[in-house]
């Protein structure tokens, strides 16, 4: 019942990550016969060889057929957020196929194209990957073999992806091939980059001589909490405090201005970081 209310409180950037995959897909994929791994690309495939069925249709089909499979192999280990995505995803293609039918790209610029191609799913994949969660697909297939084998499973579905977006090069042809080899290393790329600045905090140092103080305006201004312990300066020999804590981006520039104003002698230490664990940060 409680992830149940935890996805209902998630539903509207699940909803927005799905859609921004669906739209990238097939507004900008399909249309130029992008192919960087996946169900989506396996769609690419299969479509340039029955060009009858869409590859929107395709992509559907294989979504829901690995869907089937989670539910058989994964039991209650199936994620409630990836069902939501993956029949989501489904649903948004072959709504976007009847709303906003298409018989050629968008621009004549592929280059343009390949750009959002990649740049819209991986935002989307970003946002859903953040919340533990993806539009299913191969990432069905990676659960699975993970549950049922030791093999590594990152670097099996980079193998996967790698063949399915070069076989572009012998079923669509050169032009779309290589295109396709190039987004599939910007897809690499770009969901690394978005998934590091979606969960980018601060992990703050301070050296002062005010500790109480600074750490009431953490507390009760920033609501966040800290930890602090004695030290003593190598040159100085004075005794300072230091006090260590980890905020947002605007709570860490608050708590430097408020330094400046208490303490203007103490020495601060600001790093970025993706990977916070605990309460109030990303769960262990």
């Amino acid at each position: 019942m409680q992830r149940v209310k935890q996805t209902l409180r998630q539903l509207p950037l699940l909803t927005l990550g799905t859609f921004l995959v669906a739209a990238g897909v097939y507004f900008f994929k399909f249309p130029n016969h992008f192919n960087t791994g996946g169900v989506t690309g396996l769609a690419v495939i299969l479509n340039a060889v029955f060009p009858a069925v869409s590859p929107s249709t395709f992509a559907s089909v294989i979504n829901i057929a690995f869907l089937v499979v989670g539910f058989l192999f994964l039991d209650k280990s199936f994620g409630i957020n990836t069902v939501y995505c993956s029949i989501l995803f489904s649903a948004m293609l072959s709504g976007l196929e009847w709303l906003c039918p298409l018989s050629a790209p968008l621009t004549g610029q592929k280059t343009l194209e390949l750009f959002f191609a990649v740049i819209l799913p991986s935002l989307g994949s970003a946002i859903l990957f953040n919340m533990q969660s993806s539009t299913g697909g191969t990432d069905i297939m990676a659960m699975i073999l993970k549950r049922f084998s030791s093999m590594d499973i990152g670097n099996a579905l980079l193998c996967v992806d790698v063949l399915i977006a070069g076989s572009t090069l012998y079923f669509v042809g050169i032009e779309a091939g290589l295109y396709s080899i190039l987004g599939l290393v910007l897809k690499s790329v770009v969901v690394d980059t978005a998934i590091e600045s979606l969960n980018r905090r601060k992990s703050f140092m301070a050296v002062t001589s005010c500790p109480e103080e600074v750490c009431t305006f953490i507390t009760r201004t920033l609501n966040r909490s800290a930890t602090f312990w004695p030290a003593k300066g190598a040159y100085s020999h004075d005794e300072k405090w230091v006090v260590l804590t980890a905020l947002s981006r605007s709570q860490a520039v608050a708590l430097r201005l408020y330094l400046k104003s208490t303490d203007p002698h103490a020495f601060i230490l600001v790093t970025n970081s993706s990977e916070i664990f605990g309460k109030g940060f990303m769960r262990v």
